[in-house]
Formats: C-alpha cells, structure tokens, sequence
C-alpha cells in the first residue's frame, strides 16, 4: 500500500449564491483539511467570524456553492495495481470530478468516501475537483421530498447528515462550514487492503486478555485470488489466521496472560498495548497491507438490573462499579480542523485536573478523531459515544436511513480499539422531545427516529462493537418504551435536569434523585479576557449588541438574573454582574454535583453540561472558548474531589455526609462547630468518621450546631483531616459579610506572583481574576473560603509583568463579600 497525501495546492473559488463582489470570480488558497470560512479569512476577503457581529454579516455563506480545486501529478496505473481516491470527511454535499468525470456525490459529513479512479487517473498533470453545494439547500429539499420533522432550531438540520450544531445551538454560531475536512489521499494497492480493522478486547476471569481483531478484506479484482494470511502481534504475543480465496473477512485472536488492567482515572493505572496487524499473501513476506492499533485491557459494562428505587444505570469497570464524574463535551472550536492533538489534550487535562472520569461526546457534534480517543486512552477518560443525533425528529426514509447506517457501522468499526470508549447512545433528547415537546401532534404518525434507537444502533453494535453497552437514548428508561415509562423518570436509567435552569432555583436539584443525571447545568459568562477580546460594545453591558449575539440561550440573560436574585446582591456595575453570574453558575453545579454524589450508589453518575465551548460565548461551560477556566472549573475541581463533605437534607433534617471515592477506607475525626462571622466559636462537637472506600455515610450532628442565634453572622464549618466544609446558615442576599475583610499582598516570584490574602471576617469564594491583567494569567485555586484570621496563598502564572498592587485589590481580588455594599 502507498499513500500520498493530497493537501498542498488547493484553490477556492465561490460559484453559485449570493456572493460579495469582491469575491466572487476569484480563486484564493486553500488548505486541506480546512473550510471555506478559514480560507477567505486567510485570504483577507471576510472578518474574523467570531468577533463582535460578524457572524450576522457571514450569513450569506449560508446559501453560496464553492469548489475546491486542484492539479497534481501522478503515474499512471500500473498492471494490476489498484489505485482508490479516498476521502475521510467531506463537509458535506459534493461532488468529486477527477479529469472531468464525476466520480460521486456525498451527503454526509461524518463518513468517508472512497473511489476507485484506476480508468480516470493519467500520467502526468491530473485535474481534481469536489463542489459543495450549500447543505442548508439540500436539506430543505430533503425537508419537502419527505415532509417536515420537528426539531429545534431555525434551520432543518435534522435532513442532512451534518452536525447539528454547525447551524447554531443555544451556545453555539450559526455559520454552517464547508469543506474538505478530513484528510483526502491517493492509495495505490496490489491484490487485496484492510479496509477495516475491529479489535474486540476483553479480559476472562483468569486474567487472561484476548484481542479478536475482526478484519474487512477488499480484493482489487485485478490478479486472482489466492489465500491470504492475517496476522496480529500484542505484547510479544503473536497468532495467524488464513483468509480463504476470495472471502472479504478474516478473524485473528491474540491471548495476552497476565494482561494488566486499563482503569479508569482514579481508580488505577492506564496501561496500553500496541496491536500490530498485517495482511500477506499466503507464502509472502512483504505486507500487502498494515495498521496499527492500541489496545487497553479492561471489561465496561452498564448495570441496568432493576432494583428497589427502580433502573439503575451504574458504570461497572473490570467488575468494578464506579461513580461517574464527568462532564458533556462539545466541539472544541467550531472550525474543526483548527482542533489540534496539543489543544484536545489540554482540554483533557482540565478534565482530569477537576477529577472528572467521563467525558460524553454529545449527539449535536461530530464523531471526534483520533486523537481526542487516544488522549482519553492516556488519561483514563471515560468516552460516552453518543450517535448524532439531537433535540429532533428525524425520518427513516431514504435517502437518510442508508447515510446513518453507513456512518454508524464505519466509526462503530473506527472505535472499538479505544480501551476509553464505555458505551454508545442512541442520541441526545429524542425519546424525552417526542413524548413531551409537542412532537406527536405534528409528527402525524410520520417516522421520527425510534427505528434507528431501537433497531439499526443496537443491531450495529451488537453485530460490530458486541463488547460495548448500548443506551436507546439519553434520557432514556431501560427495558421500557417511552410510553410506557417516561423517558426522563427520575428512577429509571438517565435523567436530564432542565428544571433549574430554565424555571426553578437551583436548590431544586435537591427535589430529584436520579439514577444517573447525564446532563444539567447553568450558565455564566466567559472569563473577562476572553469577552473583551472578542466582544466590543460601547458600553460593554449584557444587553449590548455583540454581547447579546454572544448570549445564544432563549431568554439566558433574564434566567441569570432570576438565578442570581435569590443568592447574591443584584450587582450595581457590570463588573459586578460579570462576577456575580461566573459566581453563581459555580455554586449552581457544585450544589447539584454535592447532592448528587452524596446519594451513591442510588444514584450513579453526573454529567455536567459542559465542559468546553466551540467559540467565546455565554454559555454552561467550564472552560471557555479561548480554554481559559471560568470559576465554575473550580467549583467543579472541588465538588468532584475524591473525598468530600456536605450538608444534606435527609427525611426533613440536616445531616453531615461524607463522600469517600477512594480506595482506601476514610477514618479520622471531625471537628463540627458553629462560629460567628469574626471567628467566635458558638459551639463545637466532635465525631469520627469511618467511611469504606468508595462509599457515603451519613452523620447526624448535634441540634445546636444548627441552630444559628443571628443566621446572617454565623457559619458552620466541619474539618477532617484537610477535607472542609463551610455551610452558611441563609443566602448571601441576606448575610451580613463584610465587605473589607480581606487584605492582601503580592510579590513576584519565579514564573509569576504570589498572593497572600487573609480575613479579618468570614470571607467566601475568594478569587482572583488574574485575566483582568494578562491574557495568560492563571491562578492555581479558586473560590477559596476565609474564615476569620485564616490567610491563603494564591499563585498566579504569567509570562507578563504586572503592577503586584493591581493583584490585591477589585476588579481582580474578588469574593462574594465585594458584592456587598461598602458599610458607612
């Protein structure tokens, strides 16, 4: 097999549509892999699309045609060589011409295509062209050839086979890419390829690892068939096995004694094996063709055997149940193909680094590369692989039903080598939007989806991936139909809990204890230097016009300010709401993920919604667009932490909970005590705790610990060991903080500064902004709790000087004190 890229050269030329005259009639460079919003931008012709208003003024490239294209130099086929032009991502409608002949079309942006170009392909100077028409188009005649299917949104994304939130999300821009998004290449070949390769991984009770590695075999159909010979190597261990003459399918198994086990992060190490595979005629010593896989020995399945409280859905690793701490993930920039192997790894490091050991590749996204996989691999990240599909009805007529069956079988069969990969799903909130969005009425009895939930994902990874679990949806209720039990029941399987944010208090998270909550969240707006760099109203506010295209949630700013109003002084300058809200978003989560944790193992696995953003915006992330960690990072690295105490109520009192998520039993005492604001102890008990390892267990504390003489100046704190938990009797709103408890220094010290800030009162969530002074500052904790008399150390890393002073005082040293006002 012999390989050549083709990725240097390209033109971009605009051809159909609504085209700017400055445009229109000229060819600019083009990069492969890339897209045409990236090329103009390179080219100078359109501004940077995520910058103030200018996704509004893109919004011609909507309904524009392109054309890629391209002239290389090639030999011509040799005898009996095969010679494929294969694509791995075309964004998304196009067709492929190579000297003038149409070699196909494509309508589907998460599959490859490949085409056999042996009578096309001549010596020398060869023309290759791929011509995208705008998906927006196709999938409003999709739309009215099969009649129209609910979904949300403006534009019918659910009749294309294209991520769904390339046409806008309530967190993302509506700037509908494309392209030529994944490698293309020209594969010369002689007798017969690998066209796909499954590794089907799993430990027996003796400990032994067996790698079964399923391979797809093509002939070229240019020289008889003869016997080939599949081989497979795995830790020194190495089998063979014989493909008849002609047959497209070869099975090899590879037994590894004494395999060492993958664990997840937290629970174990993440030992991987390379898996060496080789195709040969029988008798040969040179491969027709290889690939290479990594491999991670481990079994993961999902415990859905009803019980008691009814369905649970736990995560069980190497018999092993595990609690899931994790977060949904999204895109990472909207423009795919700027999403570096370094950038995916950073974000996953700020996964680990808040303790988290899943992530879910939601439904509205795309099947992530390899890379991100092999990252989480490395880091021992859980991988929930949700199909793409999202908030829609889609039909289950052609052309649609054949493209998602090709594209689930092609990264089902991509996937399965990944040790980190825990489960496929049906899609994103079909089952819930169906039964409760309105949707049978219009539907009519049309086809929605439920075929592809119900029928071709389990059919494809039962067939393909049989060592994986499969989940009809999320939320979704195993073992029964939606209307038979609500998809989104609190005691069956998963649950996704929109409640708070769109209606309620986020103390309502205390009103459900699900089985396993795979989505809730609440919003804040992204770290200061990153909304000021791509956000520049006069004046800045949160009802500016670009801040306002920043803010994609229906209605977002007024649920802020309703989540705010019940917790926080309504802030007086836009500083001040600024802070508030980033304040509020991460009291929000923590309190849903301390409540939700303080039930295991009722309740199995929390899933925040989300982790990153695909651009600078508003939104529920905790790391933002340009992958700065916002407050809510913080309060997730704590809410998350293996070990934890917490105040929740129980059966209509309060109790101590301790939350232990390590291996090692947690036994040491607790000091409890009630003090007041300036650090008077009004009372104190001690208690001992003896938590087993992965394991809760609840405290009662006495009465009077409780019972607050002045509960706006009075706190309780329990301490054990350097675990703490500090529990304000009322809301901020109606504490009576001081607003100039803290002092603080800075000093310079090697790589950055160190702050020291100490209270005089109790003083909560002390931060420092440190982004306010250098777009690379970033400090190593966060909403950090004083209480009288106590100091902390903060350190900040930056490569810039900064004025120390600036370091010590408002905007940048914050607390929720600050949003007090000064006392007279």
């Amino acid at each position: 097999m012999i390989r050549h890229t083709l990725h240097d050269g390209w033109r971009l030329s605009a051809t159909t549509g609504p085209v700017p005259e400055d445009i229109a009639g000229r060819a600019v460079p083009a990069q492969v892999p890339g897209s045409t919003h990236l090329d103009l931008l390179a080219a100078g012709l359109t501004p940077e699309p995520y910058l103030d208003t200018n996704e509004t003024e893109l919004a011609w490239m909507h309904r524009v045609g392109w054309r890629y294209s391209l002239t290389f130099e090639a030999e011509a086929p040799g005898a009996g060589e095969r010679v494929d032009l294969a694509f791995d991502g075309l964004d998304t409608v196009a067709t492929v011409e190579l000297n003038g002949v149409v070699l196909g079309t494509t309508a589907n942006m998460h599959r490859g295509y490949r085409f056999d170009v042996r009578e096309v392909l001549r010596a020398g100077a060869n023309e290759l062209a791929v011509s995208f028409r705008p998906a927006l188009e196709y999938a409003e005649e999709v739309r009215e050839e099969l009649g129209a299917r609910p979904h949300v949104n403006a534009h019918p994304f659910n009749m294309v086979r294209k991520m769904a939130c390339s046409f806008g999300w309530d967190w993302g821009p509506d700037l509908q890419t494309a392209g030529i998004w994944k490698p293309v290449r020209l594969e010369r070949w002689r007798t017969a390829r690998l066209s796909q390769t499954r590794p089907l991984v799993t430990v027996d009770e003796r400990g032994t690892g067996r790698v079964e590695v399923h391979a797809d075999v093509e002939h070229s159909g240019s020289a008889p068939t003869s016997s080939l010979v599949l081989t497979a190597e795995v830790a020194g261990q190495r089998a063979a096995a014989t493909v008849a003459p002609g047959s497209g399918k070869g099975v090899v198994v590879v037994e590894v004694p004494d395999a060492r086990l993958w664990w997840p992060v937290g629970h174990g190490d993440q030992p991987l094996y390379d898996l060496d595979l080789a195709l040969t005629e029988e008798g040969g010593s040179e491969p027709l063709d290889s690939a290479a896989r990594r491999v991670g020995f481990r079994t993961i399945t999902v415990d859905t055997e009803p019980d008691e409280h009814g369905t649970p859905f736990t995560v069980v690793v190497n018999g092993k149940p595990i609690f899931v701490k994790g977060a949904n993930w999204i895109p990472d920039d909207h423009f795919l193909t700027r999403i570096t192997r370094e950038r995916l790894a950073r974000r996953v490091d700020q996964a680990v680094g808040a303790h988290m050991n899943m992530l879910r590749v939601w439904g509205g996204g795309v099947y992530e590369s390899e890379d991100f996989y092999d990252v989480c691999d490395e880091r021992g990240v859980l991988v929930w692989q949700d199909f793409l599909l999202a908030c829609a009805s889609y039909p289950e007529e052609e052309p649609l039903w054949s493209e998602f069956e090709a594209e689930a079988r092609e990264n089902v069969a991509r996937l399965t080598s990944h040790a980190s990969l825990a489960l496929w799903n049906g899609g994103n909130e079909n089952l819930w939007g169906f039964m409760d969005w309105g949707w049978q009425e219009e539907l009519r009895g049309r086809t929605w989806g439920h075929g592809y939930y119900t029928d071709l994902f389990p059919r494809i990874v039962a067939e393909l991936d049989p060592t994986r679990f499969y989940a009809d949806g999320s939320p979704y209720t195993p073992g029964f139909a939606p209307d038979e039990v609500h998809p989104n029941d609190e005691r069956h399987g998963t649950r996704h809990e929109w409640t708070v944010w769109n209606q309620t208090d986020y103390r309502a998270y205390q009103d459900q204890v699900p089985r396993f909550c795979s989505e809730f969240g609440f919003q804040g707006p992204p770290t200061w230097a990153t909304l000021t760099d791509w956000v520049h109203d006069e004046p800045l506010t949160p009802t500016g016009e670009a801040f306002l295209l920043h803010q994609k949630a229906e209605d977002g700013n007024g649920k802020l300010d309703r989540g705010l109003s019940a917790h926080l002084p309504t802030p007086r300058t836009f500083e001040d709401w600024h802070w508030a809200t980033q304040l509020n978003q991460a009291r929000a989560i923590a309190f849903g993920v301390e409540h939700l944790r303080s039930w295991w193992p009722r309740t199995a696995g929390s899933l925040v919604w989300q982790i990153n953003d695909c651009w600078p915006v508003t939104s529920w992330a905790a790391v933002d667009g340009d992958e700065r960690p916002k407050p809510l990072w913080y309060g997730l690295r704590r809410a998350y932490a293996p070990r934890l105490l917490t105040v929740q109520p129980r059966d209509g009192r309060l109790v101590l909970v301790a939350v232990n998520d390590t291996d090692e039993a947690w036994s040491a005492p607790v000091r409890a005590e009630r003090q007041t604001f300036g650090g008077e102890v009004l009372h104190t008990e001690g208690i001992e705790l003896d938590v087993p390892p992965r394991s809760v267990a609840e405290s009662d504390l006495a009465r009077e610990l409780f019972a607050a003489r002045d509960a706006g100046r009075e706190v309780l704190v329990a301490t054990a060991g350097d675990v703490r938990l500090v529990h304000p009797f009322r809301e901020d709103v109606h504490l009576d903080y001081d607003p100039d408890a803290l002092t603080a220094v800075a000093e310079p010290v090697e790589g950055g500064y160190r702050v020291e800030v100490r209270a005089a009162s109790f003083a909560r969530d002390v931060s420092l902004m440190a982004d306010r002074l250098a777009p690379d500052a970033e400090v190593d904790d966060m909403l950090v709790d004083l209480l009288a008399g106590e100091a902390h150390r903060f350190t900040v890393r930056t490569k810039a000087e900064v004025d120390p002073d600036a370091l010590v005082e408002a905007p940048v040293l914050r607390s929720a004190n600050s949003l007090h006002a000064r006392r007279v």
